[in-house]
């Protein structure tokens, strides 16, 4: 009876993976064809920090802000992910004099959390068949490197290259033209994967492909960024590209 239970689980959700690519076959084979490099974000994406991180947002604006509620500040954290979080802030609450500080203290809340998290297996095996195949594969990230770096290290699971954040080089057109330059790419040849609604924008901006990671965001949001955009449910469906 168990097993018969999963099994069914199973079958079902490749049964659900199939229909997601069925829907833009298309759109695949026109922006994935041509990639020679992934570039994941990283939270939302590879790790699944996004709730907890939210979480953090919400109670960090609500004490300073009593009139936003714990609910709105979440729902505008998440909104507005995909950037740094002192960046977020002033989308959120331009020019506020305690943005600097409550910029502190989540990063210092986030991090126990952080180095919570670990890399599921799903991830683990589609980063490495990636890398069998020759492609390209790394991190663009918007925590601080030292951060990013330390995690990977701990976690054990190779990339051709890790960014993360420091002053004047952060996630988007600084990291996409230091890979470019770096691996000698073409536009075309690099496609971004990301679960936020910003990452889309940073990616198509910058003129390069974009995969989205459907979970901090529906597909539903996605298509508001552009009607042929393309988006998965499982970081595993890129091997099947």
């Amino acid at each position: 009876m168990i097993f018969n239970f999963y099994y069914r689980v199973s079958v079902k959700k490749e049964i659900l993976l199939l229909e997601n690519l069925i829907l833009h076959t298309e759109a695949l084979f026109k922006l994935m064809t041509k990639t020679r490099a992934y570039l994941f974000d990283f939270d939302g994406t590879l790790v699944d920090t996004m709730k907890g991180f939210a979480d953090i947002a919400g109670r960090v604006i609500n004490r300073f802000h009593p009139e936003i509620s714990f609910e709105k500040a979440r729902e505008r954290y998440l909104e507005t992910s995909g950037n740094p979080f002192f960046q977020q802030l002033e989308m959120i609450l331009p020019g506020d004099p305690t943005n600097k500080e409550k910029a502190r203290i989540f990063e210092e809340t986030k991090i126990e959390g952080f180095f919570l998290s670990k890399f599921t297996d799903e991830v683990r095996d589609t980063i490495n068949k990636l890398r069998e195949r020759g492609n390209i594969v790394g991190i663009a990230s918007n925590n601080f490197q030292e951060l990013i770096d330390r995690f990977v290290e701990n976690e054990k699971l190779e990339f051709d290259i890790v960014l993360g954040f420091r002053e004047g080089f952060e996630k988007g057109k600084a990291h996409f033209d230091y890979v470019r330059e770096k691996f000698n790419l073409k536009k075309e040849e690099m496609t971004f994967v990301g679960d936020s609604l910003k990452d889309a924008e940073k990616a198509f901006n910058y003129g390069i492909n974009f995969v989205g990671i459907c979970g901090t965001f529906k597909r539903e949001d996605f298509l508001k960024i552009r009607p042929d955009i393309v988006t998965i449910n499982s970081i595993k469906e890129l091997l099947y590209l």
